[in-house]
């Protein structure tokens, strides 16, 4: 066996034979052989009963203790390795997207778990989000070089994932600069993007579809767009004809970023952005006697872990009860979480609920998650993450 071999306790096998990709410790046979293991360390996982199941990258300091990053079991993680599942991630995007922009590797949906890769035309974008991967750095790197003639490679190493894996936190550029702002192409529109600066890679391509929904229903109407970010749902909606719109954020700089995008794309006579906090200002709103064709709700996860989940309920909910109140009779309503600790089930609980606090009825036009550059893995559903519901109001 060319790894150290991580055995499961007798019974523990049947999830991770049926092709779910995590292992974890309390899962595991303690034994000497893995004493030494240092975090990153590549092994194969077998049954009790020596049944292998794949070489997969481990940690023995998380619950998550070992992520099967292929059913061989003397796998080599080595160039040729790399270059071939990036090849393969390249080639399903090209097939999706004419333009260069999206998400290139979405972690364990693409055979590479803790990696994400989102592309900004000749500039990448990384995450390492596990010890494994992030011993592998090197590796990846001059995979990706080998496929795409990148100027700007930037390394994003600054996400929760990381501390969960004990690994410290930066964001380095290893090429082109941190200060220039990268362009990204969505749905015929251009935004103006800072990836060594922003949340997260610096653009959420996971909304592309739903933004495009959103805006073919905004035409000719009034728009407010709550938690905006880089503004990607209301200048969409202006540049598909909207008559205005007014951008909420909690944050300045990001506010600053979505109003250079709609000068960018001559739409910055039509909007105004406001530095706040959404739901206060949804209430502000309200009190004003505003009312607004289509209003946007689409906050940052409300529920980091499970134990979370009735607090994030009642947070939905009350988003719900405020962003309903704002729209016009006959107008739209679109609502999201991207927090995968929140079921379907439950976030169509809460917004249910809150239209009712709200005495507004209604119909779901659209439920959707994520686009298709971010695939889920169908033994993975925490892979599934985001929800959305789109509405029309009476």
């Amino acid at each position: 066996m060319a790894h150290p071999v991580l055995k499961l306790l007798p019974g523990r096998h049947k999830r991770v034979k049926s092709g779910h990709p995590w292992v974890f410790s309390n899962e595991l046979v303690r034994s000497d052989g893995l004493a030494g293991l240092e975090p990153g360390s590549i092994v194969a996982v077998s049954g009790d009963n020596g049944e292998g199941f794949g070489t997969a990258i481990y940690n023995p300091h998380t619950l998550l203790a070992a992520r099967i990053v292929d059913r061989q079991m003397d796998l080599v993680l080595d160039p040729a390795f790399f270059e071939t599942r990036l090849r393969s991630a390249l080639t399903l995007r090209e097939r999706m997207f004419t333009d260069p922009y999206y998400r290139l590797v979405h972690a364990e949906a693409d055979g590479l778990p803790g990696l994400i890769i989102d592309r900004y035309g000749d500039t990448a974008v990384m995450q390492f989000n596990t010890a494994g991967m992030d011993r592998l750095t090197d590796l990846v790197v001059a995979a990706l070089d080998t496929l795409l003639p990148l100027s700007g490679i930037i390394l994003r190493n600054d996400s929760a994932s990381r501390r969960l894996e004990g690994l410290p936190q930066s964001v380095t550029v290893l090429r082109g600069s941190d200060e220039t702002p990268v362009v990204v192409r969505e749905n015929g529109v251009e935004f103006l993007s800072h990836p060594a600066s922003g949340q997260k890679t610096g653009w959420f391509y996971d909304q592309r579809s739903n933004r495009q929904f959103v805006a073919s229903l905004a035409k000719g109407g009034t728009v407010a767009d709550f938690f905006c970010y880089g503004g990607g749902f209301a200048i969409q909606a202006l540049c598909a004809g909207a008559a205005s719109a007014i951008l909420v954020d909690g944050s300045g700089s990001a506010l600053d970023a979505a109003m250079q995008s709609a000068g960018h794309n001559s739409v910055d006579t039509l909007c105004t952005a406001t530095k706040a906090d959404a739901i206060e200002e949804m209430q502000r709103l309200n009190d004003a006697g505003k009312r607004f064709d289509v209003v946007i709700a689409d906050p940052p996860a409300f529920v980091r872990t499970r134990k979370d989940q009735r607090a994030g309920a009642r947070a939905y909910r009350k988003m719900a009860r405020s962003a309903a109140r704002l729209v016009a009779p006959g107008g739209i309503l679109f609502v999201a979480s991207c927090s995968h600790h929140m079921t379907p089930e439950l976030f169509r609980d809460a917004i249910r609920d809150g239209l009712g606090d709200a005495r507004r009825t209604g119909r779901i036009l659209r439920e959707a998650g994520a686009g298709p550059d971010h695939p889920v893995h169908p033994n993975l559903p925490e892979t599934a993450y985001l929800k959305s519901l789109t509405l029309a109001l009476d």
